[in-house]
């Protein structure tokens, strides 16, 4: 496998706002992109994250308090009615979708796929472990900002719950059960796993999300 990445030290002017939330993991994502010359906003302000070029939600948390937080500020709908290109990331990807096990919590519904928690099969609890932590395969790649090249390579997973299979899968992972490790629609793309922790293979699909 053959990937090049040029990086641009010198700071690009990209108009790239990352959604501030109570979730952690913002700043790990704001210091990925500036390794790739790109200063991106952390804003939770509507009309800023209305005005940008490219919207990163990212997170790690739990999903109903997380959810409740998104409600009271309005943040809820303003992620819906985004038309620039937004990539989730973990638990945005897992907010992003209809619905999460994880405190029987109604979520953004972009994507129309549920999310569930892991069950390791009786006798094997201790080889499935939960969460879902560490490097692991990604396949069946149906383009958006998975380039081919990422076909079968490892990317860094920390999950203990799964968005299902559906028709907006643009990667699989498998983990107990085959998984979204990606999902897409229209301007909206997301990702289970951490580009920002995924070494090359990451730094790449964070760089193709800007590019678009």
């Amino acid at each position: 496998m053959a990937i090049n990445l040029n990086l641009n030290l010198n700071l690009i002017y990209m108009d790239v706002v990352i959604v501030k939330y109570n979730a952690g993991n913002i700043e790990s994502v704001r210091n990925a992109l500036l390794r790739q010359g790109i200063r991106a906003e952390i804003s939770g302000d509507a009309a800023r994250i209305r005005a940008a070029d490219k919207v990163i939600f990212p997170g790690v948390g739990e999903a109903t308090t997380t959810m409740r937080y998104l409600k009271a500020h309005g943040l809820d709908e303003v992620i819906r009615s985004l038309k620039q290109p937004v990539l989730g990331i973990c638990l945005g990807l897992q907010l992003m979708c209809s619905f999460t096990e994880e405190g029987n919590t109604a979520c953004l519904g972009i994507f129309d796929v549920a999310v569930k928690r892991f069950l390791p099969e009786p006798g094997r609890e201790f080889l499935d472990k939960v969460p879902h932590m560490g490097w692991n395969v990604i396949s069946e790649l149906k383009g958006g900002i998975l380039s081919p090249a990422m076909e079968r390579q490892y990317f860094y997973f920390a999950n203990s719950y799964y968005a299902e299979v559906g028709e907006q899968t643009s990667a699989l992972c498998n983990y107990i059960t085959p998984f979204s490790a990606a999902l897409q629609r229209d301007n909206f793309y997301a990702t289970q796993f951490h580009p920002e922790k995924s070494g090359v293979l990451g730094a790449c699909v964070l760089k193709n999300f800007t590019d678009l």
